[in-house]
C-alpha cells in the first residue's frame, strides 16, 4: 500500500477531481470533435472512469481524518 504524508494526501485529494473531470470530458465530449461516429461504449467508459476517480478521492479524503 502506498503511504502518503498528510501534505501529499491533501494535494492528491485536491487534484483528483480535476483528473476525473478531464477523463469524462475527453472520452465523452471529445468524441464530438472526431470524424468517427459517437460511441456509447466509450462514453460510458469515460463516465465510469470519472466515477471511480471520484470515489477514490472520497476514500482518500475520509482516511485523512
Amino acid at each position: 500500500m502506498l503511504r502518503l504524508n498528510p501534505r501529499q494526501r491533501e494535494v492528491l485529494v485536491e487534484k483528483m477531481p480535476d483528473v476525473a473531470n478531464l477523463v469524462a470530458a475527453s472520452t465523452f465530449l471529445g468524441q464530438f470533435l472526431t470524424d468517427r461516429p459517437f460511441s456509447v461504449r466509450l462514453a460510458m467508459l469515460g463516465v465510469a472512469g470519472s466515477i471511480v476517480l471520484w470515489v477514490m478521492t472520497l476514500l482518500l479524503a475520509e482516511e485523512k481524518r
